[in-house]
């Protein structure tokens, strides 16, 4: 499930949506640099996540506009994105194979509401 570096980005054509939009956060990472200045360092990179997230759910719990909230999923995702350039993996790959095994699994309903997961929970 290899992916594309930065540069293998930047010089292939893409085909597709998907394609265009990692080509995007590509050459962001090629404009500055990210590579060379510690940009794709994991451990940077989660705790800049956790901020991210952290902007999502404060924009969520107070109410602000949901253009607000659109901005904030944006960075997440455009993070996460990052995230696979940064390791060379092939998200869209990783995504497809997550997808057919979250679509096979069973709904439970806990105290909190709805959750689609592996776990059990005991009796």
């Amino acid at each position: 499930m290899e992916g594309k570096n930065v540069h293998q980005w930047m010089d292939f054509e893409s085909t597709n949506e998907w394609e265009t939009m990692m080509k995007k956060v590509a050459s962001f990472h090629h404009k500055h640099d990210f590579e060379s200045k510690n940009g794709h360092d994991m451990g940077y990179r989660i705790a800049l996540t956790v901020e991210e997230l952290g902007e999502l759910s404060a924009a969520v719990t107070k109410g602000k506009p949901l253009e607000e909230c659109a901005e904030e999923m944006a960075d997440i995702l455009i993070l996460l994105m990052g995230h696979s350039l940064a390791m060379n993996i092939d998200l869209k790959s990783a995504f497809e194979k997550k997808f057919a095994r979250i679509m096979k699994r069973e709904a439970l309903t806990g105290r909190l509401g709805i959750r689609v997961t592996e776990y059990k929970p005991e009796n």
